[in-house]
Order: C-alpha cells, then structure tokens, then sequence
C-alpha cells in the first residue's frame, strides 16, 4: 500500500506520521482553474485568476488543519539553495508572490512548531525530511538539475544530528518516462552513486531517468539508513487524471503544492 492516501475530494494525499507530522501533495482535481476545467492549481506564477489560488489555499487549510498565515513558500529557481526558515516567515510569498522574498531558494528546513513548509510541482521530486526526536523538518524541491546539484546532501548538512534519527519521504513525481540528452547525462556520472540503476538508455541521445531512485540513492550514499527512506510509486507523468504533469501537458497545466508541517498540539501529547 502507498503511503500516500488519497483524501476527499481530491485535495490532497496526506499520510499521518505521527509525532504532530504532516505531509502532503495536492492533486488535480475538485478546484477553479481551468486545466482545462475544475484544476485545483496552487501556482500563482501560471496563468491564472488570483482568487482561484486563494479560494485553494482556503480550502487545502481547511482539510489539513494549517492555515495559509502559517505556510510559506519560495521562489524556486531549479538550484540547491537551502535556508532555514522560522515562525517569522510563516505567510510569505503566500497572497502574492515576491522576488525580494525567499528567491532562488528550492530547501527549507525548520524546528518551528505550526510552520508549514510548502513548495509547487509539476514532475520534479517533492522530499519530505522529518526527525521527530530533533523537531526538524524539511522540504525539497529536486528537477534534473537539483539532483545534479545534490540538493538532497545540502538539507541532510543542515542536520547536525546522528541521520539514523532522521527519515525522508520521496514524493510522486515523473517516472522514468522522463528522457535526458547525452550531455546532461554526463552530469550525472559524476554524482557519487551508480548511474546503471536508475538511468536506461534507449537510444542515441536518448536516456530515460529515474529521479525518485537517483534521490533515494542519494540519501542512502550520504547517510542516511535505506529503512528510513520511503519512495511512493505514484508518476506524476502516468497519472494525469491525479497530478499535473510540465513535461506531458508542454507547460500548459497548474502546479500541486507539496507541504509538510509539525503540530504543536500533537507534539505536546508525545
């Protein structure tokens, strides 16, 4: 069974962790864009009425219990920029969006009770990090060049903890339908983990990439214990009736929200 439920009304998945942790991805369906009708799109930087996002923030709030004036949200940039955020940015890039405000940013992390990290997708990976021993939780935002980057390696550097205390979730995100070129493929061949196991090539110039893999061997290859790691099966590219898919739809579609935050409610009764 996937850890990632589907919810009522196709607002989000959402599993209980325990500890006062959530997570979550929104899907597709049961919201005000027009992708093409009824898309529950949380990007304000697509083609899109304002007030539809805002109707969504409202109504994703409601069902998982943390208001929008306690998310926040970057600029994401496709980069491996990671910052620690705290009760003080809750709201930010949340009823408009600000390049003087978290830009160039695809990593937070946080030991803040009622602050949820949130971030937009499309195909790229959601990683979720959390230590309910430390209060520590993290959000990643890793496409093709993120990976490169190793954005997973700088959130798990941000733990000054022993990792064996820390777990991380892989999100849905693209399968391996999704092709690179040669060129690209050699910046993988210098990430310190086995290219054979998640990259099949299928043709000149033609190499079809397992993102979700590639970022759990990351982790697995910094530290942290394969037991610890979870990796959903759901692809945003073969699901088109749950998730939005850049690459498939040609850009032409909304974007989920992935998020994770800690209760200071639940984590009192721990």
């Amino acid at each position: 069974m996937d850890l990632f439920v589907e919810k009522p009304h196709h607002l989000s998945y959402q599993p209980s962790l325990g500890h006062g942790v959530h997570i979550g991805i929104t899907t597709r369906q049961g919201g005000l864009s027009a992708y093409p009708s009824d898309a529950f799109n949380m990007a304000r930087y697509v083609e899109d009425k304002a007030e539809n996002i805002t109707k969504h923030q409202e109504m994703l709030g409601q069902e998982i219990g943390f208001s929008p004036e306690n998310w926040v949200f970057p600029i994401q940039t496709h980069e491996a920029k990671v910052l620690e955020v705290s009760k003080e940015d809750r709201g930010k890039n949340i009823e408009a969006l600000s390049n003087d405000v978290l830009f160039g940013v695809d990593g937070l992390y946080t030991y803040d009770t009622d602050t949820v990290l949130t971030m937009c997708f499309a195909d790229c990976v959601p990683i979720y990090f959390y230590s309910p021993k430390h209060h520590y939780i993290a959000l990643a935002h890793a496409g093709w060049r993120g990976t490169v980057a190793t954005i997973v390696h700088r959130v798990l550097d941000q733990f000054p903890f022993d990792y064996k205390d820390i777990y991380v979730v892989i999100g849905p995100a693209t399968s391996n339908s999704y092709e690179i070129n040669d060129d690209i493929l050699k910046k993988f061949q210098n990430l310190p983990i086995p290219i054979e196991a998640y990259v099949e090539t299928r043709d000149t110039d033609r190499h079809g990439i397992d993102l979700k893999y590639a970022n759990q061997l990351l982790c697995e290859y910094y530290g942290v214990p394969k037991a610890n790691i979870y990796r959903t099966d759901y692809s945003t590219s073969k699901d088109l009736e749950r998730f939005f898919s850049y690459r498939v739809e040609k850009g032409n579609t909304g974007r989920m929200l992935a998020f994770i935050g800690q209760s200071s409610n639940e984590r009192g009764n721990e």
